[in-house]
């Protein structure tokens, strides 16, 4: 049975979108957002914390992105959330996590403009052929 990654989250962005090609010209954009989440403890003090985000988005959602987002904006960001590790310049080895978007959809941009709203790509990775959709007796259910 196939497993399911997948990691939705709404936000702001933190800084501008930067933008880069790989060797092979495909556009690639990174950007950080924050989410924010509020609760009252027990002893009824107003308590907030922030989680911040890194996501990458590739070939036709990054230059939309890049287009269509700065810093403050809100956007909904839905994708698969890939773990990384590396080693730092003190030699320890380091974690992080990243969204690989998807899907964004653009909360601020106006209403009346359907077609700068949301922007969805089925492959998100160019490196990766993209898959066929299943047929029925392919199904694993």
């Amino acid at each position: 049975m196939a497993g399911l990654n997948k990691i939705m989250v709404i936000g702001n962005l933190g800084a501008d979108p930067e933008m880069r090609y790989t060797p092979n010209g495909n556009p690639v954009t990174s950007f950080s957002i924050a989410t924010n989440r509020s609760w009252t403890s027990s002893d009824g003090e107003r308590k907030e914390e922030t989680e911040w985000f890194r996501v990458v988005a590739w070939n036709q959602l990054a230059e939309r992105a890049n287009q269509f987002l700065t810093k403050g904006k809100r956007a909904y960001v839905e994708g698969r959330l890939k773990s990384n590790q590396f080693e730092g310049q003190d030699g320890q080895v380091r974690h992080t996590n990243e969204i690989i978007a998807n899907q964004i959809m653009f909360l601020d941009q106006r209403t009346d403009d359907p077609e700068n709203a949301s922007v969805s790509e089925t492959s998100s990775e160019p490196e990766k052929p993209q898959n066929k959709e299943p047929q029925e007796d392919e199904m694993p259910f």
